[in-house]
Formats: C-alpha cells, structure tokens, sequence
C-alpha cells in the first residue's frame, strides 16, 4: 500500500501504482454513452492515464484542462481521465468546459481500475476514490511511467510526464 496525505493527513490506498516495465493491467472503464473500454481498444497508441478522486474539484478539474491542452499536439496519444464518477457528470464537465482533446471514463460500475492499478484509497474521507496518479502505457502495453501524487490537493508534474512519452 501507499501512504499518501490529503491536506497533510495520512490516508493509504490499496497498494502500489503497477511497475515502469510491467505489463500494464487491463481494465474495462464506462465511456459517456455507456460503452465499455478496454486497454485493448487503445493498442498500438501510448495511453495517458490521468486519475483523480473526482472531477467535481478544482485540481482534478485542472488537470482534466491541462492535459486537455497538451493532448492536442502529441502524436499517436490518447489522454484517459479517469474517476468514479458517473459518466453524466464527467460528460457534463467536459461539455461546459470545451475539452475535447482528452477521453474520459468512469470506475463507477466496478472500482476494479482502481484496485487493479493499486490506488483505490482504503482510509479516510475519500474512502473508496481513486489517489491521484499519472500513469503513462507505450504502444506495446507495458507501462513506462508511473507518479503517485503524494498529497491529493496537489496537481500532478505534467513536464514529467510528458518529457516520458
């Protein structure tokens, strides 16, 4: 398990972000017109995972926009948003701010991702929502970069993340 803080207090998660060189887990995620996607539908491509609690805060908000705004002008990549939230909300976020560069799905069915992937967290108010985590998947399915965003209110290192790709 991970300990993480949010706003300074010690919260855990369910274990560990998977290893760089690892084969990345598969997962099955809802998308907004409630289909479902799976790491399959995105081989051959480097896949942006951007996870986060909820995209009803402002940081989440934030990195949902930033990556938005990076995705544009990567080649062969996808951005995945990735919460538990309902696939409405995350459809009524993105409509209401014009982001149209990054795709979001929705953990809310199973919670699998979030235990697969080792960041569901355990304790605390946040009990049950993924940590914040960046993890980034090359063509072949193998993961290539991992960040654990060490308290939840911070916004993850985008330049790292990107420099990676």
């Amino acid at each position: 398990m991970a300990t993480i803080t949010l706003k300074g207090t010690s919260i855990e998660t369910i274990g560990n972000l998977p290893k760089i060189g690892s084969k990345a887990p598969n997962f099955s995620l809802v998308a907004s017109d409630l289909s479902h996607k799976t790491l399959a539908d995105y081989s051959g491509k480097k896949v942006i995972l951007n996870i986060f609690p909820s995209i009803d805060t402002s940081t989440c908000a934030t990195s949902v926009r930033t990556f938005n705004k990076k995705a544009a002008t990567i080649e062969n990549t996808i951005v995945i948003c990735v919460s538990r939230d309902l696939p409405f909300a995350q459809t009524r976020f993105c409509g209401a701010e014009g982001i149209e560069n990054v795709q979001v799905l929705s953990d809310f069915a199973t919670g699998n991702f979030g235990k697969e992937y080792g960041l569901e967290i355990t304790t605390g108010p946040l009990a049950h929502l993924h940590s914040r985590a960046v993890v980034l998947i090359d063509e072949q399915g193998n993961v290539s970069y991992t960040e654990q965003v060490s308290d939840i209110v911070d916004e993850p290192n985008y330049e790292a993340a990107l420099k990676a790709i």
